[in-house]
């Protein structure tokens, strides 16, 4: 089996390109041999492309603990660098198909822009479990310590939390409390962030059924999002992550939220099962 291992900002994948749409439960143990770091060929998450009728093409993808997840703006990047450098007659904007319906990818010789759609603000829909319109500096207590979260949706949930330092902040030890709160019904991925200015953000993720990874493009988009919401920054901005910066920009005409950012080639190899 041909795979290919992309990177966005250190966020790194396997793409694999299928005849047709994936049975995605056959493919939970594969995932997690694969992205092994010290079995496997060792990523991030496993990206299955295929062929479908109403976009360029479909893609799906896993977790590193074989779970399945509805978004990742990194892995849409990847993936839509992949296609067009892999397809001769591919266009330069291009529509994919995932698990929260048609994106649209435009990409230059350096970066690719994608529209990541407009986020979901509602508590129950993120989902978390407060009926409020807007959750937006509500407190959580973990082990004995509260923090105030603001929560964004990006077809994915995402829980921002403001911090005094994100570079130094232990985010092995609360990520993966917060990751597994009962407040969040199917857990949530964590940012912790440091506003250094209105166009100028540091943070650092805790993935949902990953871990600490080195950038999260949706996540990216959801701090924008909550950094708008709070009053902190205007509504483009550059977000540092441990991997590089992503620019970020929530249009307020169509609430649309883009990323841009790059898509890196690794290297390409056959995958022999045991």
């Amino acid at each position: 089996m041909k795979f290919t291992k992309m990177h966005g900002l250190g966020n790194d994948f396997i793409l694999i390109d299928l005849p047709e749409s994936p049975q995605l439960e056959a493919w939970e143990e594969t995932a997690i041999q694969m992205c092994d770091r010290h079995f496997g060929i060792g990523a991030d998450g496993l990206v299955l492309l295929f062929p479908v009728d109403d976009a360029d093409f479909g893609m799906r993808i896993l977790n590193r603990d074989g779970s399945v997840t509805e978004q990742c703006g990194n892995a849409i990047r990847c993936a839509g660098r992949y296609y067009y450098e892999k397809n001769s007659s591919a266009k330069q904007t291009l529509v994919i198909q995932t698990r929260i319906g048609n994106q649209t990818v435009s990409l230059t010789e350096d970066e690719v822009c994608v529209n990541m759609g407009e986020p979901i603000l509602q508590g129950l829909e993120i989902p978390v479990d407060l009926d409020l319109e807007r959750v937006v500096k509500q407190s959580i207590d973990v082990n004995g310590e509260r923090f105030w979260f603001t929560a964004v949706s990006m077809g994915n949930p995402h829980i921002v939390i403001e911090v005094e330092d994100a570079a130094t902040f232990p985010i092995e030890i609360w990520g993966p409390l917060l990751e597994t709160h009962a407040l969040f019904p199917n857990r949530a991925n964590i940012e912790f962030i440091t506003v250094r200015s209105a166009t100028d953000i540091q943070m650092r993720v805790w993935e949902r059924g990953v871990g600490q990874t080195l950038a999260c493009g949706s996540g990216a988009c959801a701090v924008l999002v909550a950094s708008v919401l709070n009053g902190q920054t205007e509504t483009k901005a550059q977000i540092e992550l441990l991997g590089g910066e992503l620019t970020i920009e929530w249009n307020q005409e169509n609430q649309q939220v883009y990323m841009t950012g790059p898509a890196t080639f690794v290297f390409e190899g056959e995958w022999v099962s045991s």
